[in-house]
């Protein structure tokens, strides 16, 4: 039997809810692999899907920098050593500054700043990714970051006439959207967006969970349960947060497109918590 960690077991129970021994089984026939643990564990019906499984222990904050025009935007991770660093006034200003200057020139050399910050603040500093965006076409970028700066949410979404973009209604529809991403963690836009392996791998955990039901229910338990994930990771798909999921986020989009006469679209987002590994 492979010698398993008590600390990854504790790591996998905190990732997914389930038992100590079941962890520390799936542990051990992955000879200590977490990711594929976790698989495990969905596959008993023990543990939920948990896109955020693999976080490193980081601390830091989120920024952003959003053009006056609001057709360029920024969002940063910044990384520290302590959570009393992160929360340090100094630290803060120093991450604002750096998703400024990646808005300025997003090819600028940052390591003389992250160095004399590390003098002055005695800890390791990291800015581990970025994203930069500038809008083609009518549109906007917009930005919010949740309180702690935690959690940060870049989008850009839009729309067919360039008058829409400047009506008060459209500016709100795009706050809006930054609340429900940062509340409701999406992985993609729309279901067509979402990785095909991901999906493989959804229906064939849910393959293993109703594998005991009649042949002729499977295929249908199935289709249900992809129907739900998409609705629970893809934005459009989503309840609206704020109408406490009385409409999808894809009819609320509709409704205001309506109101303005125009065509609008979400066309990209991306979220960013501190801590979480980047996808590959």
């Amino acid at each position: 039997m492979a010698q398993i960690p008590a600390s990854l077991v504790v790591k996998l129970r905190e990732m997914t809810n389930a038992g100590m021994m079941n962890c520390k089984q799936a542990l051990v026939e992955t000879n200590g692999n977490l990711e594929a643990a976790v698989d495990i564990l969905r596959k008993k019906g023990l543990a939920m899907a948990n896109k955020k499984a693999l976080c490193e222990a980081k601390e830091g904050v989120i920024a952003q920098s959003i053009a006056p025009d609001s057709r360029l935007g920024v969002l940063v991770e910044v990384n520290c050593q302590t959570d009393f660093v992160a929360k340090n006034d100094t630290f803060r200003a120093f991450s604002e500054e750096i998703a400024r200057t990646l808005a300025a020139d997003p090819k600028t050399d940052l390591e003389p700043a992250r160095t004399a910050q590390v003098a002055k603040l005695g800890e390791n500093i990291r800015i581990p990714r970025f994203q930069r965006w500038e809008v083609q076409g009518n549109g906007l970028v917009a930005a919010y970051i949740h309180t702690g700066a935690k959690v940060g949410v870049l989008v850009e979404v839009g729309a067919g006439q360039p008058a829409t973009v400047t009506h008060d209604d459209f500016k709100q529809l795009v706050r809006d959207i930054t609340l429900q991403i940062a509340a409701a963690s999406p992985i993609a836009v729309s279901r067509d967006q979402v990785d095909p392996a991901l999906i493989a791998k959804e229906k064939e955990i849910a393959a293993e969970q109703v594998k005991n039901k009649p042949p002729q229910a499977i295929a249908k338990i199935i289709e249900g349960k992809l129907e739900k994930y998409f609705q629970t990771m893809c934005l459009i798909d989503q309840g609206y947060v704020k109408k406490n999921g009385d409409i999808s986020v894809k009819e609320y989009v509709q409704t205001i497109a309506k109101q303005l006469g125009d065509e609008i679209a979400i066309r990209r987002f991306v979220r960013f918590q501190v801590g979480e590994t980047p996808a590959a």
